[in-house]
């Protein structure tokens, strides 16, 4: 097979990947957090705060795929 459409299968398959666990994580834990504001809205805003930094945690990982997707496509 060509070296160039290796790359290009390579770095799909790494954004694609990569980005499937983060989308997954981050579904569940907001529904989770959507459970825990309904059965207790008091605490919405100690939730609230705790699920946006774990989505940013997950978001990270993300990120992480799509720069070695851009390093196995350009380098």
């Amino acid at each position: 097979m060509d070296p160039v459409a290796l790359k290009q299968l390579a770095a799909a398959l790494a954004i694609g990947l990569g980005a499937i666990g983060p989308g997954i994580g981050i579904g569940l834990l907001a529904g989770r957090a959507m459970e825990a504001i309904g059965r207790n809205p008091e605490a919405a805003p100690t939730v609230q705060t705790n699920m946006i930094l774990a989505i940013a945690f997950a978001e990270a990982i993300a990120i992480y795929a799509l720069v070695v997707a851009l390093l196995i496509k350009f380098v």
